[in-house]
C-alpha cells in the first residue's frame, strides 16, 4: 500500500550494508516515498541547509540518522537540525547500533523524535526495518498536515 504524503527519507547511515538493507526492506514493506541516502553527518548538514531546498520540500522529510559515523555524528546532526526554527519540526528517527542508555537519553534532550536500536541479528533487523516502513506509511507530519489543510479561517 503507498502512502498518501509525498514524505521523502532521508537516510543518513555510513555502513554501505546497513544503508542497502534499510532502503531494501522499507521498500518490502510498501514505501514508495523518495529516498536519499548520505553517509555520514557532515553530507547531512550541507544537505539540510541548503539555502536552495525549499520549505515546501524541509516539510517533506523524516531523517533515519545513525549516532557513530565519520566526520560529524548523527548526535550533532540531531542537535543542530532541533537548534534551527525553520529545520526543528522536520521528524528525525535515531537508527543506530548504540544502546547506550546516557546516548539514548542525551538524543531524546535533543529533540530525537525516535530512537530504534538496530538488532545485531539478521532476521531481526530486517524484522526490525519492515516494522518502521509500516510506521513511516501512517505517520503524520505537522508541516504537511498544515499545509494540506491550508490557511486557518478567522
Amino acid at each position: 500500500m503507498a502512502t498518501e504524503q509525498s514524505v521523502n527519507i532521508i537516510l543518513v547511515e555510513d555502513d554501505d550494508g546497513h544503508a542497502v538493507l534499510v532502503e531494501k526492506n522499507l521498500r518490502r514493506a510498501g514505501l514508495v516515498n523518495g529516498f536519499v541516502r548520505l553517509r555520514d553527518g557532515q553530507e547531512a548538514l550541507d544537505y539540510l541547509f541548503d539555502p536552495e531546498r525549499s520549505r515546501t520540500e524541509l516539510q517533506q522529510l523524516v531523517v533515519l540518522l545513525d549516532v557513530n559515523m565519520p566526520r560529524v555524528n548523527g548526535v550533532e546532526v540531531l542537535r543542530r537540525l532541533k537548534a534551527d526554527p525553520v529545520l526543528s519540526a522536520i521528524p528525525v528517527i535515531m537508527l543506530t547500533t548504540t544502546d547506550d542508555p546516557r546516548e539514548i537519553g542525551r538524543c531524546y534532550e535533543y529533540g530525537c523524535n525516535v530512537y530504534i536500536t538496530k538488532p545485531v541479528e539478521y532476521e531481526d533487523f530486517i524484522e526490525a526495518i519492515r516494522r518502521l516502513g509500516f510506521f513511516l506509511q501512517v505517520v503524520k507530519l505537522p508541516g504537511l498536515a498544515a499545509a494540506q489543510k491550508g490557511p486557518e479561517q478567522p
